[in-house]
């Protein structure tokens, strides 16, 4: 299930839906999957123009595709992803109340990293790339970036839930992105998401961004051959399951994430068995596309 509201980056999802032949495409590909010929001949259009349309659908996260070996060629497969939108319309809003935390890239409270890796701050790189002992040097504590090839950062934060208040839901924002040698435009890595030891999903980051440009705020003196800017993505655990971006990730609740202790953790992983081991990389306020740190949100009923 996918749940939108009206966000920006929802903005694709209502463009997606917004044409007969997409919705066509769709009940086509609810009942097998489909490669774009097969899809172009049933609906009597050109194979260029079904493409466009899978982008669209692919973009907004209702469709997705795999790759397989059929008779002597590679074929992509075509499939359905959602199969409901969960959408919340402008409404009158009762006066909300929000606990928010906001932790700086640097403030992990355990690690294990491996290469390649390193941290920096808005002023200068932590000690020596690839070395993991620097992520325990003094000045980690101001780093605005980190990066690794895989293992994982762990945040600790305080429980400031008080007596008689009850968590509706949680929003977790942060900007990520893999973690190449250099970069990488084509750089598949799993990311995995982890709240007070309860596994949340896990999220595929597509590349390790910046060939094309420059972080919109990264430093100048920053070089320019590695990690620029990542992708903002949003969290949410409610009383149906974690979504990221409205797309549901796991059928974890917010009940299951034992908010009664009086310390939280948060951890972001790249496991070695993972299908796609391809580094992580965190950015903090002055770096990256989104001048922000790791904001931890708590609505509360």
């Amino acid at each position: 299930m996918i749940k939108a509201d009206g966000k920006p980056e929802f903005m694709p999802l209502y463009e997606a839906l917004a044409s007969e032949v997409r919705w066509r495409i769709m009940s086509l590909i609810a009942e097998n999957e489909m490669n774009v010929k097969d899809i172009a001949d049933k609906l009597e259009l050109s194979p260029s123009i079904v493409t466009m349309h899978i982008r669209k659908l692919e973009a907004a996260g209702l469709t997705g595709s795999r790759r397989v070996r059929l008779n002597g060629g590679t074929h992509k497969l075509c499939f359905l992803k959602a199969t409901s939108i969960d959408i919340q319309l402008p409404a009158a809003r009762r006066d909300a109340k929000m606990l928010e935390q906001s932790i700086s890239v640097g403030h992990y409270t355990a690690f294990e990293v491996h290469p390649t890796c390193g941290l920096g701050t808005h002023e200068m790189e932590i000690g020596v790339w690839d070395d993991p002992r620097y992520f325990l040097d003094p000045e980690r504590v101001n780093a605005a970036i980190l990066w690794f090839g895989r293992g994982y950062v762990e945040y600790k934060m305080p429980n400031y839930l008080a007596a008689g208040q009850t968590a509706d839901f949680i929003e977790i924002s942060m900007e990520l992105a893999s973690e190449a040698p250099g970069l990488g435009d084509d750089w598949p890595s799993d990311i995995g998401f982890t709240f007070n030891g309860v596994f949340l999903g896990t999220w595929t980051s597509p590349a390790d961004f910046g060939r094309a440009a420059r972080g919109r705020y990264t430093p100048e003196w920053w070089h320019r051959n590695v990690n620029q800017y990542g992708l903002l993505k949003t969290i949410r655990i409610d009383a149906s399951g974690t979504f990221i971006d409205g797309v549901q990730m796991s059928e974890v609740t917010i009940r299951d994430l034992k908010l009664e202790e009086p310390f939280w953790t948060l951890r972001f992983a790249v496991d070695e068995q993972a299908e796609h081991v391809g580094g992580l990389t965190l950015y903090g306020a002055g770096f990256g596309n989104h001048d922000q740190d790791i904001v931890v949100r708590v609505y509360l009923q």
